[in-house]
């Protein structure tokens, strides 16, 4: 968060610059970036809970619909002293879990049919417990309005990117004005922009595997079973690998809030960089810490 504060901080003062210097044009397509910016990082923030149920095509379900399931849910959020959120279940055998929403008192913990599923190769309810912990987490945490702040810079340098190539694309800069200032303020504006998008894209990755990381600790030390919740990470993870390509590809717009995300396992460090989770094996050595100092402080007990 500081690096990114830090970015934008430079990313201001060089905006503020170039507008001093721009001529209309210029000006316009900063303060058009700022506006659409600012509307999609609100929009995305008040409405991530629908727009997320709509893309799983998840349903909300009631505790008559879903007896154990909210039995689950009502028990954590008791231990974790925080509001209970909607209960959704999403129609897909692949399986995972996600929530979302700007505070506890507007979110939402959806599970699909596949992680519900009991029998081999299915999460027992101590892991299960596990999953929704983790998911749980990332409420309490306000995590959705964390990532949301952290992106707003990077919508805003992405749509000037955007907006500064089209405007040159289509002549807007060069014709209403009579100066030579206009192309190269564009092209300023386009480096700044990509420049920016870049360092903040990377600095947004990693602190969503960081607030992953965050998110398996807490649920680890809300159900004092880390070693459950290690397991299934184990069998979520490793499921996807019998997951159709295409299915996975169909997901791949929610694996930022999923509890791992929809994707074959796989060992390259580069893909890591990329990725909005940590991989497989941090996220079990770090759960493999918590077990044994949870050992230490209380041995022979759960």
């Amino acid at each position: 968060m500081f690096l990114l504060g830090l970015v934008f901080v430079v990313f201001v003062g060089l905006i503020i610059g170039i507008m001093t210097a721009a001529h209309s044009s210029g000006a316009a397509i900063i303060l058009v970036a700022l506006v659409f910016g600012g509307g999609t990082a609100f929009a995305s923030l008040f409405y991530s809970d629908k727009i997320a149920l709509a893309a799983a095509g998840a349903q909300e379900v009631t505790p008559e619909q879903a007896p154990q399931l909210h039995a689950i849910v009502d028990r954590l959020c008791a231990l974790a002293d925080m509001d209970k959120p909607r209960v959704a279940i999403a129609p897909t055998q692949m399986m995972n879990a996600f929530a979302t929403g700007r505070n506890s008192k507007n979110s939402v913990l959806c599970v699909t049919e596949g992680i519900l599923r009991q029998g081999p190769g299915g999460l027992t309810q101590e892991e299960l417990e596990g999953v929704l912990a983790h998911e749980l987490s990332h409420v309490a945490h306000k995590d959705v309005q964390v990532m949301t702040y952290a992106s707003l810079l990077a919508i805003v340098a992405g749509l000037l990117v955007r907006f500064a190539f089209y405007s040159e694309l289509f002549g807007g800069g060069r014709g209403r004005d009579n100066n030579n200032n206009a192309f190269p303020i564009i092209a300023v504006i386009m480096l700044v922009s990509a420049v920016v998008y870049a360092v903040s894209f990377l600095l947004i990755r990693l602190l969503s595997r960081y607030r992953e990381l965050a998110a398996d600790r807490s649920g680890a030390l809300l159900t004092g079973q880390p070693s459950a919740l290690a397991s299934a990470l184990v069998k979520v993870s490793q499921s996807m690998n019998g997951i159709p390509n295409q299915d996975l590809r169909q997901a791949e717009p929610l694996n930022a809030f999923y509890f791992a995300p929809a994707m074959k396992l796989n060992g390259q460090s580069l893909a890591n960089i990329f990725s909005t989770h940590p991989s497989l094996d941090k996220r079990l050595e770090q759960l493999t810490q918590i077990q044994r100092q949870l050992n230490e402080i209380a041995p022979g007990k759960r």
